[in-house]
């Protein structure tokens, strides 16, 4: 069964009551992280987090065995679920991480105050605390005047933020671009210097981060960051091809990098599969799925990046001989009858608009996709069934009939099921003697 979506009035209301609950239990609680930099923001925040001076058992016993989960105990993290709509809250213990040795995770934590919890976390922009029933905010970190001034600036000395978890970088990136901030001088430093231990998060962890900046707005300042602070090349050694050296970051692959950034951020649908699709202009449709099954995406999204780019290469070259238009419609028909056509049309429109691809294209195809699908996709006029009726033997002929008369169909040759089956018998008869 699909979860239930939660509603931004109802999360808000469960968030503020496990802060009372907590509250009125005798332990210290506020909003932490994320939610409080959307709140100043006057944004609506995605999700809620709890810091508290609770530990974990404690919270356990408050809100009940069967509506906590306790998955990330050992970090002091408990799951607190909501009634219906209301989402869930992680309710995290105020804490110290000890050395990271893996380069995501701490070996331990230690249970402390607000003031140090603060020091542990990334950025001074998610490093800010906010009581949800008297609205004041506990700054300990400088986060409120970097929100102010539009800056993500990684708390304490970069290096070993970076260091510790180095996810870090990438999420430096997607919060810079989403938000329209700038990067730190020295915190963006870091990132350059450190990009290549990006190399070590797991591919499903870089695959989420993509999917989040790919999809939003800020997604071409996403990619131009990632270009800018070396991280492309790590995320996408595939790409290092484009370039005549070993780091491919010459004029030439740069500007091609950045023309398919504003091609991404033009889509009107954007996600992870258009965008690769997109990107792969200088790169074959093997490349597409080598990133594809590297960054270990879904089926679908495999399915849909791999179709795009070959739909792409099909129908959306800047330099194709014949414009769709003027091709028989049975070569073109497969293309624009897919699932993914709408998202197609939207990278051709998109492509169209920075000049990488025909407008007259474009045009084209979205008009041939406003027309009624039993029209864009009429019902084959026979089917394998049909044949074998008129005594048509089982067998590959069958299938090759079929195809030919399909093309016919949409070409015009053939109309109606009657000529359709005249034809076959006839071509039968013809194979036969």
């Amino acid at each position: 069964m699909p979860a239930i979506p939660a509603d931004p009035v109802v999360s808000r209301s469960f968030a503020r009551d496990v802060v009372r609950r907590l509250r009125a239990a005798g332990h210290e609680a506020l909003w932490a992280g994320g939610c409080v930099r959307d709140e100043l923001l006057g944004r609506v925040p995605a999700d809620y987090d709890v810091a508290t001076a609770a530990q974990p058992a404690a919270v356990r016993m408050l809100f009940g065995q069967r509506r906590t989960l306790a998955v990330g105990a050992a970090f002091g993290v408990i799951t607190v679920v909501g009634p219906r709509q209301a989402g869930h809250v992680e309710v995290t213990t105020f804490r110290t991480d000890a050395a990271y040795t893996d380069g995501r995770h701490p070996a331990g934590v230690t249970f402390s105050t607000p003031q140090e919890d603060a020091q542990r976390r990334d950025f001074t922009i998610n490093g800010l605390f906010f009581d949800p029933e008297s609205g004041r905010v506990d700054d300990y970190v400088g986060g409120q005047a970097d929100l102010a001034s539009g800056v993500v600036r990684a708390i304490g000395t970069p290096a070993l933020r970076f260091g510790e978890d180095h996810l870090r970088m990438l999420r430096a990136v997607r919060f810079a671009a989403a938000f329209g901030f700038l990067l730190e001088e020295g915190t963006r430093s870091a990132i350059v210097r450190l990009a290549p231990l990006v190399r070590s998060v797991s591919p499903e962890r870089i695959a989420a981060e993509l999917r989040t900046m790919l999809s939003r707005p800020g997604r071409q300042r996403a990619l131009e960051l990632l270009w800018e602070t070396g991280l492309m090349q790590e995320v996408f050694p595939e790409w290092r091809r484009l370039g005549e050296g070993a780091t491919g970051r010459d004029r030439a692959a740069e500007g091609a990098w950045l023309e398919d950034a504003r091609i991404v951020g033009a889509l009107d649908e954007p996600g992870l599969p258009a965008a690769l699709a997109l990107l792969s202009r200088e790169a074959g449709g093997e490349t597409v799925a080598q990133i594809a099954t590297r960054l270990r995406l879904s089926k679908r999204e495999f399915t849909t990046a791999t179709w795009l780019q070959a739909a792409l290469q099909a129908l959306g070259g800047a330099t194709a001989a014949v414009e769709p238009a003027d091709r028989p419609w049975s070569e073109v028909q497969p293309w624009l009858a897919h699932p993914a056509a709408p998202l197609l049309a939207d990278c051709l429109r998109a492509r169209a608009t920075h000049g990488a691809a025909s407008p007259a294209t474009a045009a084209w195809v979205c008009a041939q996709l406003a027309q009624p699908h039993d029209q864009l996709d009429p019902p084959p006029l026979l089917g394998g069934a049909d044949l074998l009726g008129a005594g048509i033997p089982a067998g590959r002929a069958v299938g090759q009939l079929l195809a030919r008369i399909r093309v016919l169909q949409l070409d015009g040759g053939l109309q109606t099921h009657e000529e359709a089956l005249q034809w076959a018998i006839q071509q039968a008869s013809a194979a036969g003697s």
